[in-house]
């Protein structure tokens, strides 16, 4: 019998614990989700959190409910981690937030285990301040694309959008319509320094992404390009879950 997908499923994965090791010595915590049953995953999402002072962490719920989803329903990879200082349920990483400087190293060592991982097809996805990190410091020969979910554009400068015009990879924007710091119009003069940037903007939505239904929006969005046979997502699920209890 399928039983709807609900905030609190949590499908079938492999998941695991890992510690991604930063050039300056530090030990992240974050987790790695492969899709269940050995299956060869049709992509990789790196995530980036949003701002560890203002209460966002790897467990945020965009990526919780992706890592939750995406690799039953996509055949997706998702990787999460705790950038420098931050503290979630998984786990505290070491060092301290350091205003997306030393987070440089972060973001470059959680490309790096993806790489050593051998996980293809692989896209950033950054959430508010993983957005500036992803722009800042995420252009590495081994990443394919990257998928922006409600960018502020507060640590990051303009010659960070030039550096991914000049790169031709698929850059798409998820902007909502009553976002705190960047709405959709302004993104769009802002993003034009991307030609090949795709600013989508999403009615009704807030920066948080709060709701089901946004979620699952965001969601499609990224399956849409990440691995589009998977697109639509499923709604319903036949066979084996769990609910997480708050």
């Amino acid at each position: 019998m399928s039983t709807e997908i609900r905030a609190t499923t949590i499908l079938p994965a492999e998941r695991r614990p890992v510690t991604l090791t930063t050039a300056d010595g530090l030990e992240l915590v974050g987790e790695l989700a492969l899709p269940p049953g050995g299956r060869t995953p049709a992509g990789t999402l790196v995530t980036l959190h949003p701002l560890p002072t203002h209460g966002g962490f790897m467990d945020s719920h965009v990526y919780r409910k992706a890592a939750w989803r995406l690799p039953a329903l996509a055949d997706l990879a998702v990787l999460r981690f705790n950038t420098r200082g931050t503290v979630s349920p998984a786990g505290r990483s070491q060092g301290e937030f350091d205003e997306a400087v030393g987070e440089r190293f972060d973001v470059q060592a959680a490309i790096e285990f993806a790489d050593f991982e051998d996980l293809p097809n692989r896209w950033l996805v950054g959430w508010s301040f993983g957005t500036d990190l992803a722009l800042m410091y995420g252009d590495d020969p081994t990443v394919d694309g990257l998928i922006l979910l409600s960018p502020p554009l507060r640590y990051s400068r303009p010659e960070d959008l030039d550096r991914w015009a000049a790169s031709g990879k698929p850059v798409v924007v998820l902007v909502p319509e009553f976002d705190d710091y960047l709405r959709p119009d302004e993104a769009r003069e802002r993003f034009a320094r991307i030609p090949q940037a795709e600013v989508i903007g999403v009615d009704g939505a807030k920066h948080l992404w709060v709701g089901e239904k946004y979620v699952q929006r965001v969601h499609n969005e990224i399956v849409k390009r990440v691995n589009p046979a998977a697109y639509p997502l499923a709604t319903t699920w036949d066979g084996e879950f769990e609910t997480f209890a708050e």
